[in-house]
């Protein structure tokens, strides 16, 4: 009978996903050595080999990548059976890995993530916040925060808040400096706050209404990978910016933005995304209530137009 070591399984799983000895053993604070070793012994209880491996590559055998799924089906069926035998109402413990994005994470859920980790004292929370999109499959992260249409069925998405949607704002200052767009044309002449993600700067915004959909081309001096700067230049009279509802709404409602042309703009819902549905732990479940619960009042700051 094989003895298969689960934390050799884990850290096969995790150097497929990050592609090195070293970056797995990075995660798990390890030696990369002793990550090398783990996967050793598991190949040599499966008789298989899982790796090639070179001085300047890593990549998974054909045997690897048949195994490897059902790798990750073991983990997760030991996840989900420790899980339903704590019991949902069991104290929450362990490390729980979150992405978001910047502007949200940083304005909008950091204070409620850190009340719930504070309600949850022997849980260990993880925030990453980038504007990257997190892969929940290979980065470190056991839940992602996601803005956007989901069509990817390699996923699973819980829904958070369907209604969200991108909105054109400006401040009053800029407002009254070059006034107020009447239509979506009239934003080919002013200035716009452009973000850029990958190299690519978004200067055609997309609309929807009454089932169709519109792209305007927009032009603006002020380009920014960061979706928190775009925002604060928009705050400080720069120009106009088009966020989602989540991003600015906590500005709109202390006057410091002013949503433009009865919040026109098109869907941009929010998920809670997870590889897999047997992955939604006790502390995964109880996050997602808590936030859709938070979420879900923020809508009623959003013009009757656009809800």
């Amino acid at each position: 009978m094989k003895m298969v070591r689960f934390d050799d399984l884990a850290l096969f799983v995790r150097t497929a996903a990050l592609g090195s000895f070293s970056n797995a053993a990075r995660e798990a604070d390890l030696l990369p050595g002793q990550v090398a070793a783990a996967v050793a012994r598991l190949e040599r209880e499966l008789d298989l080999r899982l790796f090639v491996r070179s001085t300047r590559s890593l990549r998974l055998t054909a045997e690897g990548a048949l195994y490897l799924p059902y790798a990750q089906e073991v983990l997760a069926a030991l996840r989900e059976g420790e899980a339903r035998v704590r019991g949902e109402d069991a104290e929450l413990r362990g490390t729980l890995q979150v992405a978001a994005p910047s502007d949200l994470g940083r304005n909008l859920l950091l204070p409620w993530l850190t009340e719930f980790r504070a309600a949850h004292p022997k849980l260990q929370l993880r925030l990453q916040l980038s504007d990257q999109v997190a892969d929940v499959f290979r980065d470190p992260v056991d839940i992602a925060f996601r803005l956007g249409r989901f069509d990817n069925a390699s996923y699973v998405a819980l829904p958070l808040l369907p209604g969200n949607r991108r909105v054109l704002a400006a401040s009053p200052d800029y407002l009254a400096r070059h006034g107020t767009p009447d239509s979506l044309d009239a934003l080919k002449e002013h200035h716009c706050l452009l973000y850029q993600l990958a190299g690519r700067a978004y200067d055609r915004w997309s609309f929807e209404a009454d089932g169709r959909r519109t792209v305007i081309p927009v032009r603006g001096n002020m380009v920014c990978d960061d979706a928190d700067v775009v925002r604060r230049w928009a705050v400080a009279g720069e120009g106009i910016v088009f966020k989602s509802w989540l991003d600015i709404c906590a500005d709109v409602q202390a006057g410091r933005l002013q949503v433009l042309l009865d919040g026109a703009g098109d869907s941009l819902p929010l998920n809670l995304v997870c590889p897999h549905r047997k992955q939604f732990s006790p502390a995964i479940r109880q996050l997602h209530a808590m936030f859709a619960q938070r979420l879900q009042p923020l809508l009623a700051g959003l013009p009757a137009s656009a809800r």
